[in-house]
């Protein structure tokens, strides 16, 4: 008789943290990201790493800059889904705007967090909380295992991203889920 092989159960890693709602709160949100992400098995400087820590830092700056409610924090949660092979970012904030993907012009200071979040995350959405407020979330696609071996390639186009062949703004790469 045959002995049947044990499947090991995917996991799910959760790292989840309030902020208070400022520039400081924002860089310190990417800052333990980036280091939850090298216990993970993501090792800094790879692109899986660095594609997480900019949604982390896009989302967390979209938090403070345009969700914040004087006396009210956001939140981070990380969840690293090894059955998916994705690492979900959630930023929470108290404001009930909604964000938008819009285009800045070249010349202009701010505008580009979601078209970046567009570029480097598999899809990414806003969704209702309980109580005020809502979720951004975005889903960056990762290695099996949580190893990620390949660095930035080293020259002139060092850091280059792949981008959708739909471009960065394609409608079909977001959700409301």
């Amino acid at each position: 008789m045959p002995v049947p092989h044990a499947h090991s159960p995917a996991t799910t890693r959760v790292f989840a943290q309030r902020f208070s709602a400022t520039r400081r709160g924002a860089r310190l949100a990417r800052l333990l990201a980036a280091l939850q992400l090298v216990e993970w098995g993501y090792p800094r400087g790879t692109n899986h790493h660095d594609a997480v820590t900019i949604v982390v830092a896009e989302l967390a700056a979209n938090a403070v800059l345009h969700g914040r409610v004087p006396g009210r924090d956001f939140a981070l949660l990380l969840r690293c889904d090894d059955g998916r092979h994705v690492i979900r970012v959630e930023v929470s904030d108290t404001h009930p705007a909604r964000p938008s993907c819009v285009r800045s012009g070249d010349d202009e200071e701010c505008g580009r967090g979601l078209v970046l979040v567009d570029a480097l995350a598999a899809s990414w959405g806003v969704r209702d909380r309980t109580g005020p407020g809502k979720t951004v979330w975005a889903e960056c696609a990762v290695p099996r295992g949580g190893s990620d071996p390949e660095p930035y390639p080293a020259g002139p186009k060092a850091g280059g991203r792949r981008s959708s062949p739909e471009g960065p703004m394609s409608p079909s790469r977001h959700s409301g889920s």
